[in-house]
């Protein structure tokens, strides 16, 4: 079946370059001049994609972009800024649009946007990643993931350490039109300051000392799909700006290159920290953060959600089993009063590593209240004066080696199961003397 395109702008030249592009596309196109034109094309043809430019002489493209929501939101619609006007293209984007092209238009970026379009509104995309719960909030957040993944909007995924922000960020690539292209995802405080920019965008063969091939950047690896990044907040100053670029002008520049390379790749960010109180300390550029966070998706702690424990504990065991060849574990009913009871600070990676002592520990393969050891926060009380800097330091060693012997010495690994960043497990590594 042929797909039809509407095409909403008062410049005949614009229409015509839309017009014949798609045509070669074998796209039919109905071309209007201003909007009330365009509702009486809507009336009267199925149309799959809209694209709009932004002024138009009856009206405004960003009201039409929620007007057309509210009649058909299956028919994305792309909008058409001016260069520079970047507030509007993200106010578009709020809307509810699903991408944006800047006059004067790129043909190859038209052409990305308008089958990336199509693709979403065949309705083919399935998630293989999966958010278990029940709960309200799960529900609603898995509806709000299903919506979300139709945009190309930049999505910022807010949530405490052990949430699920990850699994999120796949469910958003998975479900969405960029489904068959790669998903990268990147520790931003893993990479090394000086390998920033090298890692990000690539460089050119002999461009630096080590330089001893050309090397593709996480950008270019992600072209066509879904970049990303984790811990942004851990992101240097000079590579924060150098983000905010690539972002707004969908183009990058390797290291030793002096030529500009055009990439397409949907952000997705997540930290765990408040960006605003960033910003606020002058950590964090506010212009990048009012470029990625175009829309928040907040994942919930688990301590909010305690209803979903018996399904969680389930799931995890059965891929404990699964990866092991073993038997499925038993669970005593007073073992989830117990976990019920727990705050989590850790989430559900906490949970998962108290089920996965719980399953060493545990007898006759059923896991018992003795089986599950969770931190007593009286374990810590100092009862020696002037002990307690010994002490502080004696907990946080014990818990570093945990996590390092949980990962193998995976450094980047068991930054991840403690919540913080790379560079933050080198230092206590170095303060402590384990290097």
């Amino acid at each position: 079946m042929t797909h039809q395109v509407l095409i909403i702008d008062d410049e005949p030249d614009i229409r015509e370059l839309l017009e014949i592009t798609l045509k070669r596309m074998d796209i039919l196109c109905h071309c209007a001049e201003d909007l009330s034109m365009a509702r009486k094309i809507l009336e009267q043809e199925a149309i799959d994609l809209c694209l709009t430019d932004m002024k138009l002489p009856d009206g405004d493209g960003v009201e039409f972009v929620h007007e057309l929501q509210n009649i058909d939101s299956s028919i994305p619609v792309a909008v058409i800024t001016a260069h520079g006007s970047m507030d509007t293209a993200i106010q578009a984007l709020k809307n509810g649009a699903f991408d944006f092209l800047t006059k004067p238009i790129d043909l190859n970026s038209l052409r990305t946007i308008v089958q990336s379009a199509l693709n979403l509104k065949s309705g083919t995309s399935e998630s293989k990643s999966k958010f278990i719960g029940e709960s309200e909030l799960i529900k609603d957040l898995r509806n709000t993931i299903t919506k979300v993944a139709r945009s190309q909007a930049p999505i910022y995924i807010s949530g405490e350490s052990g949430t699920g922000k990850e699994l999120v960020a796949r469910m958003i690539h998975e479900l969405g039109p960029r489904s068959n292209k790669s998903f990268v995802p990147v520790n931003c405080g893993a990479i090394p300051h000086e390998l920033m920019e090298s890692e990000f965008f690539g460089h050119k063969k002999g461009s630096f000392t080590g330089a001893v091939t050309d090397k593709d950047g996480l950008f270019q690896a992600a072209d066509g799909g879904t970049l990303f990044l984790d811990e942004i907040a851990e992101l240097p100053q000079h590579m924060q700006v150098k983000l905010l670029r690539a972002i707004q002008e969908k183009v990058i520049r390797p290291i030793g290159s002096q030529e500009e390379i055009s990439v397409d790749a949907r952000i997705l960010s997540a930290t765990n920290y408040n960006l605003l109180d960033r910003v606020k300390e002058g950590l964090f550029r506010q212009d990048l953060l009012y470029r990625i966070n175009v829309i928040e998706l907040n994942v919930p702690p688990l301590r909010e959600r305690t209803e979903d424990i018996p399904l969680l504990v389930s799931h995890i065991l059965e891929n404990m089993i699964s990866k092991s060849g073993g038997t499925k574990a038993e669970v005593n009913e007073d073992v989830f009063a117990l976990l019920n009871s727990y705050q989590f600070p850790g989430n559900v990676r906490e949970l998962e590593n108290i089920l996965e002592r719980a399953i060493t520990l545990c007898s006759k393969n059923k896991i018992s209240v003795e089986d599950i050891k969770l931190p007593n926060p009286n374990d810590h009380v100092v009862k020696n004066d002037g002990a307690l800097d010994s002490m502080l330091v004696d907990i946080e060693k014990q818990k570093i080696l945990e996590a390092l012997e949980k990962t193998k010495w995976n450094k980047t690994a068991a930054a991840k199961l403690l919540g913080i960043s790379f560079r933050a497990l080198r230092y206590r590594l170095e303060k402590l003397g384990l290097n």
